[in-house]
């Protein structure tokens, strides 16, 4: 039975993101499958490079069931990475470790050789890797395919990196918005292509990261942050209207209203800086929420855990709600706050 067909059995996130009160909130972690699992890390001793990993179907499978197995999160994420697209498109990439990614940043000459036609093929082990996991995966479990955001990805295609605050973009979008288009344009359609793909292989939901929204200024965040996601979307809905879409601007703040009802996502994705209160009174009435506990205090556990679950939890409990993070786990996070985590939001 595919993951899409309408008799396939619902699930808690399925039932929040369509907009329904949960007794208690789905739950999953944004990075869950990774560094902080010491299964993960035994795995990971077995694989040559990060790439190799992402690249190598059964691994990935294996390691996105792993918080599965371990906390029975409602929703398995895909183990891969926004810049699966890039490397799509064929740019050099690798991962430094204790680092982070290293790409060969793009020019006006090579932004004009980037071609889409061996992107679909290039990301088929992601494809398989979905696929995998959605035969061993729990049925009532969501399964969610990702891609990284237009502008977040260009970032990391301009500077070749990641840097404090990505200058390099910033400065293509005001001496030559016009190839930074161009540049976006390409990126839309090989994300579109990537999440119809995890889709046909058996995500039923989907999430498009935008971790440095909160760089832009106001009327950049519209052309470059908004217009490209909506695109994105768009496209994504009409071949697979059934399939709903988180987005998650990272930094967005104040903006995060506008951006909930200019792209039509189905949840939004807010980081531990937005107040709750906001969340519930501007968002929530608009889109399912997701968010939002500072990874920090999950770090920390004990009762400040606790409390800031609660509160996260009662404020948000009375409209569509999904338990996350506002960012992703960290490496140094024990197991135990997360077991700890998990049954606060069950009410265990």
């Amino acid at each position: 039975m595919n993951a899409q067909d309408p008799s396939y059995p619902s699930s808690a996130m399925s039932k929040a993101l369509a907009g329904e009160i949960c007794p208690h909130p789905p739950i999953w972690l944004m990075r869950q499958a990774g560094r902080y699992l010491p299964e993960y890390r035994a795995l990971r001793a077995t694989t040559g490079s990060f790439l190799d990993l992402c690249l190598n179907p059964a691994k990935a499978a294996e390691i996105t069931l792993q918080p599965i197995h371990r906390f029975n999160f409602d929703a398995a994420i895909v183990f891969s990475d926004i810049l699966m697209v890039p490397y799509a498109f064929g740019q050099a990439l690798s991962f430094v470790e204790g680092e982070g990614p290293r790409l060969d940043p793009v020019d006006a000459e090579s932004i004009a050789r980037l071609d889409i036609d061996p992107v679909r093929q290039r990301l088929s082990p992601v494809f398989e890797t979905i696929t995998r996991v959605r035969d061993d995966l729990a049925a009532d479990k969501a399964l969610i395919g990702f891609c990284g955001a237009p502008w977040t990805v260009a970032t990391y295609m301009i500077a070749g990196r990641g840097t404090p605050d990505q200058k390099p973009a910033r400065l293509m979008a005001t001496r030559t918005p016009a190839l930074l288009q161009t540049l976006m344009d390409r990126i839309v359609d090989a994300s579109v292509i990537s999440l119809l793909g995890q889709i046909e292989a058996g995500a039923n939901v989907v999430q498009i990261f935008d971790s440095w929204a909160g760089i832009l200024n106001d009327e950049d965040f519209d052309r470059w942050s908004i217009a490209p996601t909506k695109t994105i979307i768009d496209r994504v809905r009409s071949a697979a209207p059934a399939v709903p879409i988180i987005g998650f601007p990272k930094g967005a703040g104040l903006r995060l209203e506008r951006y909930a009802a200019a792209t039509g996502v189905n949840a939004i994705g807010i980081d531990w800086t937005v107040p709750v209160d906001f969340a519930r009174d501007r968002l929530q009435p608009v889109a399912t929420i997701q968010g939002n506990l500072d990874p920090l205090v999950l770090v920390t556990g004990g009762i400040a855990l606790d409390d800031a679950v609660d509160r996260i939890v009662s404020t948000l409990r009375d409209g569509p709600f999904i338990f996350n993070l506002g960012h992703g786990i960290v490496p140094e996070t024990p197991i135990a706050h997360v077991e700890q985590l998990v049954a606060r939001v069950r009410g265990n």
